[in-house]
């Protein structure tokens, strides 16, 4: 679709520019403040809305092949367009789960066949994500983001050590899910204030953040590209904090469900349920902290869609997991860019720009580039309503909250992958 888009606050690495800009071709030709009419290029007013960047989310769970009544590749995808989204990770613990080229292949058909967006899948670190033999990791090098088997940590330090020396070979990051089982003992919570008062099994932080040390140690042994999945935890944060100080090639994700919710905002109901889980308010803190330092590199969402009748049976029962492709930037522009504590290119930053540079993905806003941008209306305010959702899941702690910032339109290679209009 060859367009120009008017009268926004265009994303600019120095600032939000007041301007138009020109989409030909696919690509962003023109980037300025008045841009003339042109003969068969259709023009879109902007007027009061920022054009940014396409969203980039790391960490997202589509769910196909294998599990297509909790999300498919064309509602998760349409789900990311409609928040924004034109650039996703998928991850890989599906049926089969790709950990051979072949297993690889039905996931990477059923991306080219439905996906409204970007969608590029990880590897598994490890044959069926059990820990005991690695993955065709050479193999499928060429077509995936990196290496995890999200969903369950690594256990065995030797494995690790051996899939980090061997993705370092490649050229690929690794992407923790850090998590010790044997320090779960059953949790389903936080081991914290509410599962105390309520008689629920908790999550010990250590949990995570043990496994996390383990793992930078082998990544400044290695020097592999090393990335941790949704931390939770202060000291998580001040390991990676650490790590980066001493030269290890290490990021991190967190969510904004970590961001603005703690365990003292849990309610029993399987919406409130992921993993890992709501934490406390310190660790809330630290993660905020975390942000405004530095340390923490991305915002991702951990989007993990379940069918209904596995998120309503409550804190213990339910499955784990929470959407939110449909509500991250909302989430974050309304609780922090609004109240002060983020600037609005630095939400982009963690959404967009940080994350499309360190996996190497997404297009930047930039003349010559990929025409990947969302436009946002700012002013606009919505009440979150699952039932408007374009995923298939609907379990969202934010459920009625009042957000500002709705995605009006995404175009994905200068293709309209969401319209407000359409």
């Amino acid at each position: 679709m060859d367009c120009i888009l008017r009268n926004a606050m265009v994303y600019r690495p120095s600032g939000f520019e007041k301007g138009d800009v020109l989409i030909r071709g696919g690509k962003i030709e023109s980037i300025a403040p008045n841009i003339p009419p042109m003969e068969g290029v259709s023009e879109k007013d902007m007027s009061g809305c920022c054009i940014v960047p396409g969203l980039v989310d790391v960490h997202v769970h589509f769910r196909e092949p294998g599990f297509s009544c909790k999300e498919t590749m064309r509602t998760g995808s349409l789900a990311a367009a409609h928040g924004g989204y034109t650039t996703v990770c998928a991850m890989p613990n599906l049926n089969p789960a790709p950990d051979t080229v072949a297993h690889l292949e039905e996931q990477l058909d059923i991306i080219r066949r439905d996906a409204a967006i970007r969608v590029v899948p990880y590897g598994t670190i490890t044959m069926e994500e059990k820990g005991r033999a690695l993955s065709d990791m050479a193999g499928m090098a060429p077509s995936v983001a990196g290496f995890s088997d999200d969903g369950r940590g690594v256990q065995d330090e030797d494995m690790m050590r051996a899939a980090m020396v061997e993705a370092k070979k490649l050229g690929k990051i690794v992407a923790a899910h850090c998590e010790v089982n044997e320090l779960l003992r059953g949790g389903y919570i936080h081991d914290g204030e509410y599962a105390r008062a309520h008689g629920h099994r908790g999550i010990c932080s250590e949990s995570e953040w043990g496994q996390i040390a383990r793992d930078v140690k082998l990544a400044k042994e290695t020097g592999v590209s090393y990335h941790v999945c949704h931390i939770s935890t202060k000291e998580s944060v001040d390991i990676i904090r650490r790590a980066k100080a001493e030269g290890v090639d290490v990021t991190c994700e967190t969510g904004p469900h970590y961001l603005v919710l703690c365990d003292k905002d849990l309610q029993e109901d399987g919406r409130f349920k992921m993993n890992p889980p709501l934490r406390g308010e310190e660790d809330r803190a630290a993660l905020i902290e975390g942000i405004l330092d530095g340390t923490v590199d991305m915002i991702a969402t951990d989007h993990a869609p379940h069918e209904a009748e596995a998120k309503n049976r409550g804190l213990a029962q339910s499955a784990m997991g929470v959407v939110g492709l449909e509500t991250a930037f909302a989430v974050m522009y309304t609780f922090f860019v609004k109240k002060g504590v983020l600037t609005l290119e630095k939400l982009v930053e963690l959404m967009s720009v940080r994350p499309a540079k360190r996996f190497g993905l997404g297009a930047f806003l930039e003349e010559g580039q990929a025409a990947d941008v969302a436009v946002f209306d700012l002013s606009r305010e919505w009440v979150v309503n699952p039932e408007e959702f374009l995923s298939k899941g609907r379990a969202t702690p934010f459920a009625g909250c009042t957000l500002f910032g709705r995605c009006v339109l995404t175009l994905v290679g200068g293709e309209v992958a969401w319209s407000e209009k359409a």
